[in-house]
């Protein structure tokens, strides 16, 4: 897997009220399993996804270990997003992430990435439907 260019400022989530939208909606689309969980935010109004990442202490209390999660992460959603809808998207970690090799990480990513894109779709889809029927 390679990245297609850096991690440009207008791909990401950069302040509270940007991670906020994204919490605070009803029932977001999400993708969960033992390592990382994933929230998103469908049609952010603009013509390509960001990414925000939210990976805490608790989740492994070094330094180094959080940012060999987020570079993973980083990396992964750079050789998706020409296939993300303009989407907004918050990678929480799990502290099993930590223990998880690069390998394991980018795998569930990829899973992630998929289930994602599908909910996002569909639920484009049932809102555009419920427009027109209106």
């Amino acid at each position: 897997m390679t990245a297609t260019g850096p991690f440009r400022r207008r791909h990401r989530l950069l302040d509270e009220a940007d991670f906020r939208h994204v919490f605070q909606q009803a029932d977001p689309p999400r993708s969960s399993d033992a390592y990382l969980t994933l929230l998103a935010r469908p049609d952010n109004g603009l013509d390509h996804p960001r990414l925000g990442l939210a990976i805490g202490r608790k989740v492994t209390p070094r330094a180094v270990g959080r940012n060999r999660i987020k570079r993973v992460v980083r990396e992964s959603f750079r050789a998706e997003q020409s296939r993300m809808p303009p989407v907004d998207v918050v990678v929480l970690a799990r502290p099993a992430a930590a223990a998880a090799d690069n390998a394991t990480l980018r795998a569930s990513l990829a899973r992630h990435w998929k289930r994602l894109r599908q909910r996002c779709e569909q639920s484009s889809s049932s809102s555009s439907g419920s427009t027109a029927t209106s």
